[in-house]
């Protein structure tokens, strides 16, 4: 008689390590809960501008069904190209600098995986992203952790950058506008930063998916600084600019080596991006900026509308310059994170997500997404309001 198998004996050691997404987590719990209001969602409440999807539909019609380059699509890479040329002065090569992808979250898994060799440190700033800490450790890098403060706005200093680099240290994520603070950074805190990624010469990958929703000053793109080009792995995409969540679609841009790097395994594991979504993509870039623009002003509406009311409930939030998320600190109710979030959607109906799923560094924080109507946000706002008074 054979064996019995043992299925966890063939399970690689580090997903042992790697905790599922704790945003998902809150979703997982609401669901099926009549009259929720959710707060939690990193996603537009719009749907894609229709001209986006006829074009789409259009494609599908005339039979655009075939791969494409593993690149993406050349009318798509140049239009990528000329945009980054005219918004921020910085050119890249639509031929061999630009990578089309399957999400940001691809793109950012292929930049780590196609610099970091076994051992070598990526420094992940704090509050962050879920998915920056497990995509180094499934590359066999090492987290290294540096946590940034609600007093300093939750801005990266170049002290705290140079305080956390080793002679392992590969590369630093950056993200900003930041998700889950709605924290952004000038162009003196970025040429702070590069001076210190210039001096002990390492990588950045830099996440601006949220650039175009930046609400106080102009987003200084981080590769446009003195000689931060061929440094810096630049991350964007249209999920959240152009509402096209479900389309999949962004980009990578880089030298010409890294990018080759990424399109190695791109083109082993994806292949190519969906051809329906590229296509898309083409038409937000050449006729979606006035959607785009409607819909950036009703997120500042928004958040002006969010942060006020929860300073009024006593939930001390910073002004969040970017995204669509408010970062209040929720310490003085004496709740955790993870009790004040799941006390609300259990006794409220109101989805929020802890702060401290998002790094240690979010611990006594809660994200609110202001990702949805201000009818929503009014009413999420006095539950939060009758919740805490009941505490």
């Amino acid at each position: 008689m054979r064996k019995a198998c043992t299925p966890s004996k063939f399970v690689a050691d580090v997903m042992s390590k790697v905790p599922p997404s704790g945003i998902r987590r809150y979703f997982d719990l609401a669901s099926g809960i009549d009259d929720v209001i959710s707060l939690g969602v990193g996603e537009p409440d719009y749907v894609t501008p229709w001209h986006i999807r006829e074009a789409c539909i259009h494609s599908l019609e005339c039979g655009e069904t075939s791969y494409t380059s593993n690149y993406g699509l050349i009318d798509l890479r140049e239009a990528i190209s000329e945009l980054f040329s005219t918004k921020y002065g910085v050119d890249y090569d639509p031929a061999s600098e630009v990578l089309v992808t399957s999400g940001v979250s691809e793109a950012l898994d292929l930049a780590i995986r196609a610099i970091t060799n076994p051992g070598d440190e990526i420094i992940v700033v704090q509050p962050s992203y879920v998915a920056y800490v497990p995509s180094v450790m499934f590359a066999g890098g090492v987290p290294v952790i540096v946590s940034t403060k609600m007093e300093n706005n939750f801005k990266l200093t170049a002290k705290e950058l140079e305080s956390a680099i080793g002679p392992r240290t590969k590369a630093v994520i950056i993200n900003y506008p930041n998700n889950p603070t709605g924290a952004t950074m000038d162009r003196a805190d970025l040429e702070a930063i590069a001076d210190v990624v210039c001096e002990h010469n390492i990588m950045v990958i830099s996440d601006e998916v949220y650039d175009c929703l930046t609400y106080n000053g102009g987003h200084t793109c981080f590769s446009s600084l003195e000689g931060m080009r061929d440094r810096t792995i630049l991350l964007n995409g249209f999920s959240k600019a152009y509402a096209m969540t479900g389309f999949r679609m962004a980009y990578a841009l880089s030298s010409p080596r890294v990018i080759s790097a990424m399109m190695l395994i791109h083109q082993y594991s994806m292949l190519c991006a969906p051809i329906t979504a590229q296509i898309g993509a083409i038409e937000a870039l050449r006729n979606g900026q006035n959607e785009m623009e409607k819909m950036v002003r009703d997120y500042d509406r928004r958040r002006h509308l969010i942060v006020s009311g929860l300073n009024k409930l006593g939930l001390e939030c910073f002004e969040p310059k970017g995204a669509f998320y408010a970062f209040p600190n929720i310490e003085c109710t004496g709740l955790t994170s993870e009790e004040f979030a799941e006390g609300l959607l259990n006794e409220q109906k109101v989805v929020t997500i802890p702060g401290n799923v998002f790094g240690q560094a979010g611990t006594g924080f809660l994200r609110c997404s202001y990702a949805t109507s201000r009818e929503d946000i009014r009413e999420a706002l006095e539950r939060m309001g009758t919740f805490i008074e009941g505490l």
